[in-house]
């Protein structure tokens, strides 16, 4: 197995804290991989010592097999990036905010922005001044000066952020499609789980600076849980019934008015109807099944999740 991104031992200390803490990440070769964590758990501070913006305290990186150096001039020519809020001359337009940067990266295919812009959805302002882009705009230029020179990897740092959904599955689409057809390993973080979940082959979860695990987003598929949940006006009432009237242990009380039955042997007809029996009062009940998200959260809470 070809990985294109290794940490080993990576850690980050900042005024005597440490940030990044022993991360070791494994990143396969033409995989989307979706780094997910809480705000402040150590996404960007890795995304940073990945692209030598940062140089780690301990621990090293290998890039396309090769240690990552102050002199790693051609492994990081190979990569396109997004770290945290990308950054232009205002005054410029989006067709010379690429042509600059295809300048200084020494890729002169001119007739690669006008395909780019089109890609990104900026075909039509080209010669507009990024200082009057929206937000969501920016991050389309963003994300066209990361993938115009073909890098071998994109390492994109929540890069739908101010996006509405339409642009959001515009990009997505984009994104499965570079790394599809061109074949571009892309290390993306995100908030938004539905879209890592609709997105990554493989995800890495951080909290605290520490990688928590790595694993498919197959193998996180093929363990999900189908379970029913019912809304209630009274929770911990109705979780009483469930136990000593139905016998099922196999529940949890999300909060004061939501339970997830796990119990495959009941069905909604007999919960429905013991709660009613049982003056609950039922707002809702449905089958649903278990999300990255109820992965996520439970990982984050508890620590150790096994697939």
């Amino acid at each position: 197995m070809t990985y294109i991104v290794k940490t080993n031992q990576l850690t980050k200390v900042y005024d005597g804290k440490e940030v990044v803490s022993t991360v070791n990440m494994n990143v396969k070769k033409g995989e989307i991989y979706g780094f997910l964590g809480p705000n402040g758990a150590g996404k960007t501070t890795v995304m940073k010592m990945l692209t030598n913006l940062t140089k780690p305290t301990s621990g090293d990186v290998e890039i396309f097999g090769e240690k990552l150096t102050d002199r790693s001039y051609e492994v990081l020519k190979r990569m396109g990036t997004i770290i945290e809020y990308p950054i232009f001359y205002e005054k410029l337009t989006a067709k010379e905010t690429l042509e600059l940067h295809c300048e200084y990266m020494g890729y002169y295919d001119k007739k690669e922005i006008a395909h780019v812009l089109n890609l990104v959805k900026l075909s039509n302002t080209e010669e507009k001044r990024v200082k009057d882009f929206s937000l969501g705009m920016k991050q389309r230029l963003g994300i066209a000066r990361a993938i115009i020179t073909k890098p071998e990897l994109l390492i994109l740092d929540e890069p739908i952020n101010g996006l509405d959904p339409v642009g959001i599955k515009e990009l997505r689409e984009l994104f499965k499609m570079l790394c599809k057809e061109y074949g571009i390993t892309i290390i993306i973080s995100s908030h938004i789980l539905g879209e890592i979940e609709q997105l990554a082959d493989t995800i890495g979860v951080i909290k605290d600076g520490r990688l928590l695990t790595e694993v498919t987003m197959e193998t996180i598929n093929r363990n999900q849980a189908d379970y029913i949940e019912v809304i209630v006006n009274d929770g911990k009432k109705a979780a009483f019934i469930l136990e000593s009237v139905l016998k099922i242990a196999n529940f949890k009380l999300m909060d004061d008015n939501s339970i997830r039955v796990y119990d495959s042997t009941v069905s909604q007809k007999s919960l429905t109807k013991t709660l009613i029996e049982h003056d609950i009062e039922i707002e809702e009940i449905s089958k649903k099944t278990s999300s990255l998200e109820d992965y996520f959260l439970k990982l984050i809470n508890g620590g150790v999740v096994h697939a």
